[in-house]
């Protein structure tokens, strides 16, 4: 059985560059930063992960960020005026499960994952990723093998089609959407 626990993540925003400027204290779901201040262009992740979001209501590209301090967003990321909503992602303990599959829908191949997976192409022979189903665990789905790229958090849940998800990604994907070739456990002590 496993055990996920909402209040493990603390994170502080800062107006500006370098922790500079009017701040905003952080433990939960945030999906719209800027009503707590005009911009966000700083952080320190003190406790637990957060994926975080260049635009309001958890859309636009997304960014992980583990316990550390991140001082500038701008060119860190190459994001133009910093994070617009976060999600803390709960830390979970237990076995991890997702099951990934070629086409939309639950379609063509299928593979069940229970580790990290840098690269579905030469581990399955597989040459596209576009749903999944996970059962267990959080994780990170990468664009690239390698754990590279542009990333997505997905939770619990069932995604047939991602491309119909429109990634939350503001124009990542274009019409076909966006694919991924490498997938990782959020976990607590997983390097980047």
């Amino acid at each position: 059985m496993s055990n996920t626990s909402m209040n493990m993540g603390r994170a502080t925003f800062y107006e500006d560059r370098n922790f500079q400027g009017r701040s905003y204290e952080c433990s939960s779901d945030c999906p719209d930063i800027s009503s707590y201040m005009s911009r966000c262009q700083s952080c320190r992740v003190q406790s637990g992960c957060f994926m975080m979001y260049e635009r309001p209501n958890y859309m636009g590209n997304q960014y992980f960020m583990k316990r550390g301090e991140y001082s500038d967003y701008q060119s860190m990321m190459g994001m133009g005026d910093g994070f617009r909503s976060c999600r803390m992602i709960p830390m979970h303990r237990g076995n991890f499960r997702m099951r990934i599959y070629e086409r939309e829908n639950f379609g063509g191949q299928m593979h069940e994952m229970m580790d990290d997976c840098d690269s579905i192409q030469e581990r399955y022979r597989m040459s596209d990723c576009q749903s999944c189903n996970v059962m267990d665990g959080h994780w990170l789905m990468y664009e690239q093998p390698h754990f590279r790229g542009r990333q997505m958090y997905m939770r619990p849940g069932e995604y047939r089609s991602f491309r119909d998800m429109g990634m939350g990604m503001g124009g990542m994907g274009g019409t076909s959407g966006m694919r991924f070739m490498s997938m990782r456990r959020i976990m607590d002590n997983m390097s980047m």
